[in-house]
């Protein structure tokens, strides 16, 4: 399934000597990622080095370090968001370079200069890349050029609730109005006729303002009963870009992911295999435009009804459901994040790279889903996982017992990532490791991914991104 251009450039390691690695990495990060990333450098011998505020110093992630940095209180803009504090930690504990994980400043252009500008590796895409991709409208921009079609919309930031409804008279009701600088359903909002639109758009401004320092917004489309289907790019500097396969993300609540698996059911029949290599080269078409390194997702909205696809934005870091990916297709993720970032041209295993089986991941949250799925955070006294067996299960844990999930960040606790032969034996093996979990005395949505994943809709493959919503309120 990959697509790769210019794959003349040897390995490292068949040009006669050993590839480098880093001796020392900050991660640049919280929870279950900054976690999941100090395993990867343990295995390579790379020491990691952490960061935490106020609030996290006896978490789970400071405790999987060699060496955590206090950076700040508990406010995210006053410590993870920190730049000053975290590259005073990186030089101090003399550190190579810095991973940033997702979330946080792991899109930040500003954060990836400040980094290269102190002598210190940047482990993600180049800042040029992040202008250019960060900005939606920009990314639309790059897909357009890459022939690839976006969602039908504005393709420049709105200035006026007259030019949103000029844009709107021609593409139809219903629309979303979304952040140009947004992410995570933040600063979005569905907009069904002409009374809503000026509403929305201040809100959304509004929103957008405050979480990104952004007001901008812009008009889109909003293809009803989507289903979300993205895809695992890599590239290198060497102009190198594979598409590792796609995972479907449809299990959605507030516009956020809660189940994500591989291959996507939505292209089990019919068409659905010409349509996956279809979007594979799209993502990889993407990627070459706009000159992509490191790990990166393309995201893109499938309407089942017209069979089409629609490019939505890029991701440029390593996703929460990374994990997924690397199931079905054996890679570490992380790994060849550290080996692009050191100038090494993709390895042979990524470009040869072929999914197989069918993994699921399951996000396990403090939250109430009876309740809109509102955050529940609190004190966890009992923690209790599955057994772990590599290749077939695996949790990516960010909270420990005695442990709490505090009101201040996002209230994952873990992921529950299985993989097996079929979409069946995966469901089936995903169940029995949910029923293997236990938390105490939180409020979780563990009995909420039990009863979704074996619902009816969900086995059949049969779901869309309003489903989750709609099953939550019908228990």
């Amino acid at each position: 399934m990959a697509a790769v251009r210019n794959t003349t450039l040897p390995h490292p390691s068949r040009r006669g000597y050993k590839a480098r690695m880093f001796r020392r990495i900050l991660i640049a990060n919280r929870g279950e990622i900054a976690a999941r990333i100090a395993r990867t450098c343990r295995r390579l011998g790379v020491s990691p080095v952490g960061i935490h505020s106020e609030a996290d110093a006896d978490g789970l992630h400071p405790a999987a370090m060699d060496e955590s940095r206090l950076v700040g209180p508990a406010a995210v803009r006053e410590s993870y968001m920190n730049v000053p504090a975290i590259l005073e930690a990186a030089k101090a504990a003399g550190c190579e370079a810095v991973h940033p994980g997702y979330g946080l400043l792991s899109e930040k252009s500003h954060f990836a200069r400040a980094v290269i500008d102190a002598g210190l590796t940047w482990i993600g895409p180049s800042p040029a890349a992040l202008d250019r991709l960060g900005d939606k409208m920009r990314a639309r921009a790059t897909a357009i050029a890459a022939g690839v079609q976006p969602v039908p919309g504005a393709d420049a930031p709105v200035e006026s609730v007259d030019e949103a409804r000029t844009i709107l008279a021609r593409i139809g009701y219903p629309a979303l109005v979304k952040a140009v600088g947004g992410g995570g359903g933040i600063g979005m909002q569905i907009v069904r006729d002409d009374a809503q639109l000026e509403r929305a758009m201040k809100s959304c401004s509004d929103r957008a303002a405050q979480a990104f320092g952004d007001a901008r917004v812009y008009v889109e489309r909003y293809v009803e009963r989507p289903r979300h289907i993205e895809v695992q790019i890599f590239g290198d500097t060497h102009g190198n870009v594979v598409a590792l396969g796609e995972r479907e993300c449809s299990l959605q609540r507030r516009h956020q992911k809660i189940v994500e698996e591989s291959p996507a059911p939505a292209f089990a029949d019919g068409d659905g295999p010409a349509k996956r290599a279809e979007i594979l080269d799209a993502a990889v078409r993407i990627g070459k435009a706009a000159g992509y390194v490191g790990a990166g997702t393309c995201e893109f909205i499938w309407d089942s009804a017209r069979r089409e696809f629609y490019f939505l934005e890029v991701n440029c870091r390593i996703q929460v459901e990374h994990p997924v990916t690397e199931m079905v297709t054996g890679l570490d993720l992380v790994e060849h994040q550290f080996r692009v970032a050191l100038g090494e041209p993709l390895a042979p295993e990524l470009v040869a790279a072929t999914p197989r089986g069918h993994a699921l991941e399951a996000r396990l949250y403090a939250e109430d889903p009876a309740k809109g799925f509102i955050p529940k955070p609190g004190d966890v006294l009992t923690l209790a996982w599955p057994a772990e067996v590599p290749g077939a299960v695996r949790i990516d844990a960010g909270v420990r017992a005695p442990g709490k999930v505090t009101p201040h960040y996002d209230p994952m606790i873990a992921k529950i990532v299985v993989h097996a032969a079929d979409r069946a034996a995966a469901i089936a093996k995903l169940s029995e490791a949910l029923a293997g979990v236990e938390v105490a005395p939180l409020v979780t949505n563990l009995a909420f991914l039990k009863g979704v994943i074996v619902s009816p809709e969900f086995s059949a493959g049969a779901y869309d991104t309003t489903f989750a919503e709609a099953f939550a309120k019908k228990k």
